[in-house]
């Protein structure tokens, strides 16, 4: 039932992001946005499992988010002067994934804090990236749709990952769940490092 639910909402994707650069940044972005979705509510669980309480789930938690924000109005700043522009959003899904699968290897909340920065800085190198290239890429009588289309996106793979996410917990396990979230990243990243320029060549907006 689920899989059939996410087959429909990839055709109407589809019909809404007729552009292939469109529908290859939602659809790599996507298996980021899922791969995150995982832990997202199973998160403060984790952080008890290794010794932590509820403040340092959301100390934790804040470490991300400030580390991210700063960082981001550093990188932004570098996206603008870069012209392969898929080369840096497959540098921050590779941190990101190399954080989700890190994850594996935390034994104390010390250790957590660490991860965070790194999954910040991840997210802080390919989010202006990610703008930049999907704005590039939108059609100007279709902007409100196609950013829709992302908007929606964002939200199918929030419910979608909770779902997975606590299946996979529940039968297997947090370290078969971090192994999965960093090999779907990593395939993002690889994809998008070996996609021929021309697929995400800037243009001008029709």
């Amino acid at each position: 039932m689920i899989w059939q639910m996410h087959g429909a909402i990839i055709q109407s994707m589809k019909r809404i992001l007729y552009n292939r650069a469109t529908r290859v940044l939602i659809i790599t972005n996507a298996l980021i946005l899922l791969s995150a979705a995982m832990l997202g509510p199973f998160y403060a669980v984790f952080v008890e499992k290794i010794g932590g309480d509820i403040l340092e789930a959301g100390t934790a938690f804040g470490i991300f988010a400030f580390v991210a924000g700063i960082a981001t109005l550093v990188s932004s700043r570098f996206a603008d002067t870069v012209t392969r522009d898929e080369r840096i959003l497959s540098l921050g899904y590779l941190l990101v994934g190399i954080g989700f699968f890190a994850y594996l290897f935390v034994g104390s909340v010390r250790e957590l804090f660490l991860v965070q920065i790194l999954i910040g800085l991840g997210e802080a190198i390919y989010a202006p990236a990610f703008d930049k290239l999907f704005s590039q890429h939108l059609t100007i009588m279709k902007m409100a749709r196609q950013w829709g289309a992302w908007e929606a996106n964002y939200y199918f793979m929030l419910g979608l990952g909770a779902v997975i996410g606590g299946m996979i917990i529940n039968y297997f396990g947090f370290s078969v769940m971090f192994i999965i979230m960093g090999a779907l990243s990593l395939t993002s990243s690889v994809y998008l490092y070996y996609l021929p320029k021309e697929v995400l060549k800037s243009k001008v907006n029709e």
